[in-house]
């Protein structure tokens, strides 16, 4: 099994991110879970990758060949997969991976966990989608979420299929026993 994990290119102002984001790393490899992320050796994608890495896991970094030529990609892979575009790194991360994980990232980080919600919704995948919501990180996302689904523009089935939650362990825990809703516009979804 590997999960992609998706996070910033930068190691945020506190360290407890990149502790978090480190410890996340070696806590897959542990679990003979491979790493799929973006390939970076920067901020919080090196961090996990340099945990995964140094417990003996596997990492596979997929990167942009326009990324990978301003040599910010990580050296010391297991693999790194060079792709023509963004849109190409997502698709492959997706192919790779069998859940995705979020780490503390700004847009980038956002934009890609949530095309892989919508995805899931759609039923394009049945995969798990998760925030590791180190330090309360993503409170104020969570918040808006749940406003979204207050406001009757997603059912809350779609709000609960996100795993969201401060541990690791919890985490891959809930992963392993996921069972995905039904697709959006297939069938009914629970109310």
């Amino acid at each position: 099994m590997r999960i992609a994990v998706f996070c910033g290119a930068s190691s945020g102002r506190r360290p407890v991110y990149r502790d978090a984001a480190f410890a996340f790393g070696r806590l897959l490899a542990e679990r003979g879970i491979g790493l799929v992320y973006g390939g970076g050796h920067v901020g919080l994608m090196g961090a996990v990758a340099d945990g995964a890495l140094e417990a003996g896991g596997e990492a596979i970094g997929v990167m942009p060949r326009a990324l990978a030529e301003r040599e910010i990609a990580h050296r010391g892979l297991t693999r790194l997969d060079v792709v023509p575009s963004m849109h190409v790194r997502k698709q492959r991360m997706a192919e790779l991976a069998g859940g995705f994980v979020t780490l503390p990232g700004g847009a980038g980080t956002f934009e890609e966990i949530f095309e892989q919600w919508t995805w899931a919704q759609l039923g394009i995948h049945e995969k798990p989608c998760g925030f590791l919501n180190i330090d309360g990180y993503f409170d104020p996302l969570m918040a808006m979420v749940d406003a979204v689904t207050r406001e009757g523009f997603m059912k809350p089935v779609y709000r609960q299929m996100l795993v969201v939650t401060p541990d690791p362990d919890e985490m891959i825990r809930r992963f392993a026993t996921y069972t995905p809703p039904p697709r959006k516009w297939t069938e009914a979804p629970a109310p």
